[in-house]
């Protein structure tokens, strides 16, 4: 895993403003383009975790789809998120309690339109989500603790996505491909001397560089939290909950 330590600043409340919960609004609130663009930013995170989550219930991998499908598109048509308020709690408490209702509504599940038949509201890649499915552990945890850590995961992947596409942008593709695996903790990871002969610089200069990718790191990764709660405040909890997911 990444350094898992995060700082112990705040976001600033400028940062803040830019939230999911704003999107959130707009999804409620918004008119049809607007509300489906928004929907479509926040469930990029949350399809996954939601598809695991019924998968784990019983739903097979083609109800699952359907399922997940449906609850995005009523989710929207049925302006749901109107509903959520920051000040009551996570976003992604209130998607899997919507979500839990979904799914205890027999009706959904006996009035399933065919295959395809949804509105697509998010892209689905249900080959890619059952392969990932498969490789979930089997020791039977229950749906909800596989949901926050699918949710857990989907977030650092797409740090780690973001990071990668600063170090592209900025010319050093190379670099960020070397002290990835360092970076996870990958225990084959290249020592920092091979780094620095294979790239052409002193091992200090690597290890500066790497100091600077887990400080970018950390600041991407309480960015993203920042969007996922109600308030600066809330950000350390977050994060703790976050690591916590992998604990047990």
């Amino acid at each position: 895993m990444p350094d898992s330590s995060p700082s112990s600043r705040s976001p600033a409340g400028a940062q803040f403003r830019t939230t999911h919960w704003s999107a959130v609004a707009r999804a409620g609130h918004g008119n049809s383009d607007e509300a489906g663009s928004a929907l479509n930013e926040l469930c990029q995170i949350y399809w996954y975790p939601l598809y695991a989550f019924a998968r784990r219930q019983g739903s097979s991998a083609a109800e699952a789809e359907d399922l997940t499908q449906a609850f995005f598109t009523r989710l929207l048509e049925r302006k749901f998120v109107a509903q959520a308020d920051p000040e009551k709690g996570r976003f992604r408490t209130f998607l899997l309690t919507l979500f839990r209702r979904f799914l205890a509504n027999e009706w959904n599940r006996q009035h399933m339109q065919k295959r395809g038949g949804y509105r697509t509201i998010v892209p689905l890649d249900a080959t890619w989500a059952e392969s990932r499915y498969g490789a979930e552990p089997t020791r039977g945890e229950p749906p909800d603790v596989l949901f926050k850590r699918r949710w857990a995961l989907t977030l650092l992947d797409q740090v780690m996505q973001q990071l990668e596409r600063e170090y592209v942008a900025s010319g050093r593709a190379r670099l960020f491909e070397r002290l990835e695996a360092c970076l996870s903790r990958d225990p084959n990871a290249t020592p920092y001397a091979g780094i620095a002969a294979e790239l052409g610089l002193t091992e200090a200069a690597v290890k500066m560089a790497m100091q600077r990718l887990r400080a970018r790191y950390r600041a991407l990764l309480r960015e993203e939290i920042a969007r996922t709660v109600a308030s600066p405040e809330d950000v350390e909890a977050e994060l703790k909950d976050l690591f916590a997911a992998f604990q047990g």
